[in-house]
């Protein structure tokens, strides 16, 4: 009997086949321990920079690649000798310029070491722009396109909606102040066009990006640089005008893309996604990464992501993330008391928000720096306004050629509705104690007196913003205030006029920082604070406690919290008028490149 049930589970119809998939499965573990490997990596999805602020972004970026581990993932495959090749998957346009700039450059350092990397994509934007996924691909040996796809290189371009006109039709004024003349965020609805001041800065802002696309471009696909340039002004291109303009070095389906890699590794070859990969390795480097002493030396990173306003970071309007002024600086506040955290990198990616939780920010940032801690600031897509507001201080800021950065200025401005009162005979009525009680009223315009206190709180901004940049950046203010007035700059640009020290990206920062504390080359980097499931459930036990740096678990929901947060008594009217909700110290407009 035992004999016979033996031989069913062996030998059976359906035993045989559990076996056979067992032995399989097993085959193939031991393939990727042993035998050699083609990472695939597949960018569409777009990447996640660090770790999740809430419950709710760990969800939506669960199948989302996190930067550092793709960026380490690469490392350590460029000496890894099973490793045969990388192929990634490009196309549509969820990452910003700069996130991009980080990745190729990791791509090249990959390829230094003698492995191949392959770049695909099924369209470079469809009938659409498509600039950035082929930015990438240029830094890849070859680039493939789906015979089907378009290479939608055309150009950079701003463009902005103007309201003025349209607004006055239906009797809305809109009243505005700023310092200074770039400082574009209401122009929308004060202006029927670009200013010159704006004008200027969108000019040189796209004529930059042009610079570093071309410069990609001749270099990547063996062109000169007016060669590159003429290409880009006679874009976009068919496949088949791509492959002989020389854009691309061939049309293939998936299929026939990896059928080429596969021969090329070697038949053997297994096909393992890049997150798998890092995983498993740092799963096995764990016990070696845990502390070899209870007071190992490391580099902190430090997270700084989203509009920044009072509280707790979580999720904010429209779904983005918020950067809490609580988190980042009980993070901060820790790091400053972990004798072990002998450096800390800020990472910022932030357009800016409120002014008094920029400045919350900015506090700790210089309490660190005081504790004889180097803050190295790595800047991400976007650190504008009140993102470079909390930047400033740092010993160095490291932007990537294409952050958006800058806009050292402030603004504030309220809708006028009297007209349109009048036209659709609504009356309104007030009963109010005090001078200026009714001076945010939307019935009514800026009395004298109102324009003098508002123009007097915008100088006293603008002069508390350009006086720390000035002794952060050790300059003078006039100085600043020539690089200032609202302006938003390139980090290339940026690194050039001293608002910025060099480009590079995460892991130059974190270089950078080991050199300025005195660490090893390979000492340990963590993403500070660490914070377990209860450090996440449980109070904190005062404001200086390790689990006051946690983020908030709820998103939120109500919109009008986060405008009374950033722009105070005059939010209802910021929200009406569609200014960005954070606050005075944000950037004009949305920046995106594609």
């Amino acid at each position: 009997m035992a004999d016979a049930k033996l031989t069913a589970a062996a030998g059976g119809p359906s035993g045989g086949s559990a076996v056979g998939q067992l032995a399989a499965h097993v085959t193939r573990l031991r393939q990727r321990r042993t035998g050699p490997l083609i990472l695939e990596l597949d960018l569409t999805e777009g990447i996640a920079e660090g770790p999740p602020q809430d419950p709710v972004s760990a969800l939506l970026t669960l199948r989302r690649t996190r930067l550092p581990d793709l960026l380490e993932g690469l490392r350590r495959a460029s000496t890894d000798d099973r490793v045969r090749a990388l192929v990634v998957k490009v196309g549509g346009s969820r990452i910003g310029l700069a996130t991009i700039q980080e990745l190729r450059g990791a791509v090249r350092d990959f390829r230094r070491s003698g492995k191949l990397a392959v770049a695909w994509a099924e369209t470079f934007g469809e009938f659409v722009r498509g600039n950035l996924p082929y930015y990438l691909a240029t830094g890849f040996d070859r680039i493939y396109l789906q015979p089907s796809g378009t290479l939608g290189l055309t150009g950079i371009a701003v463009e902005q909606v103007f309201l003025h006109d349209a607004l006055a039709k239906v009797g809305i004024d809109f009243q505005s102040a700023k310092r200074h003349e770039y400082k574009s965020a209401a122009d929308p609805l004060t202006e029927t066009g670009f200013t010159g001041p704006a004008r200027e800065a969108a000019q040189r802002l796209t004529e930059s990006v042009v610079e570093q696309l071309t410069e990609a471009i001749a270099e990547g696909r063996r062109k000169t640089p007016e060669q590159a340039r003429a290409l880009l002004d006679r874009g976009p291109f068919l496949a088949r005008q791509a492959l002989a303009e020389g854009l691309i070095d061939g049309l293939a389906y998936r299929d026939e893309v990896y059928d080429r890699l596969r021969k090329e590794a070697g038949p053997d070859a297994t096909l393992l996604y890049l997150q798998r990969y890092q995983r498993s390795h740092a799963l096995a480097d764990l016990p070696r990464r845990l502390p070899k002493t209870p007071h190992e030396r490391f580099v902190a990173v430090i997270y700084a992501h989203g509009a920044i306003r009072h509280g707790r970071s979580g999720r904010g309007p429209g779904g983005g993330n918020g950067m809490g002024s609580d988190t980042v600086s009980a993070a901060l506040r820790s790091a400053a008391a972990d004798g072990r955290a002998r450096a800390v990198v800020l990472r910022v990616n932030s357009p800016g928000g409120s002014y008094t939780a920029s400045d919350v920010i900015w506090r700790e940032v210089v309490r660190l720096r005081a504790s004889g801690k180097p803050v190295i600031v790595s800047m991400g897509d976007v650190a504008g306004s009140g993102g470079y507001f909390i930047s400033a201080p740092a010993d160095v800021i490291v932007a990537q050629p294409g952050t958006i950065t800058g806009s050292i200025g402030v603004i504030l401005g309220k809708p006028v509705l009297r007209d349109m009162f009048g036209r659709a005979g609504v009356n309104t009525d007030t009963v109010a104690e005090g001078e200026n009680a009714t001076m945010f009223s939307s019935s009514r315009p800026f009395s004298e007196a109102e324009w003098e206190r508002i123009n007097a709180w915008l100088d006293a901004v603008y002069a508390d913003f350009t006086e720390k940049v000035a002794a952060g950046r050790r300059m003078s203010v006039e100085r600043v205030h020539e690089l200032g007035r609202g302006r938003v700059w390139t980090g290339a640009d940026a690194a050039g006029n001293g608002l910025a020290d060099e480009t590079g990206g995460l892991g130059d920062a974190i270089a950078i920082a080991r050199r300025r504390a005195g660490l090893p080359g390979d000492a340990p980097v963590r993403a500070y604070p660490r914070l377990g499931p209860l450090d996440q459930l449980r109070p904190a036990e005062s404001s200086e406690a390790r689990p006051a740096a946690a983020p908030a678990l709820s998103p939120i929901g109500v919109l009008a919290a986060v405008f009374k947060d950033g722009w105070g008594p005059a939010w209802q009217f910021a929200a009406s008028a569609g200014l960005p909700p954070y606050g005075p110290l944000t950037l004009p407009g949305s920046w995106h490149i594609s």
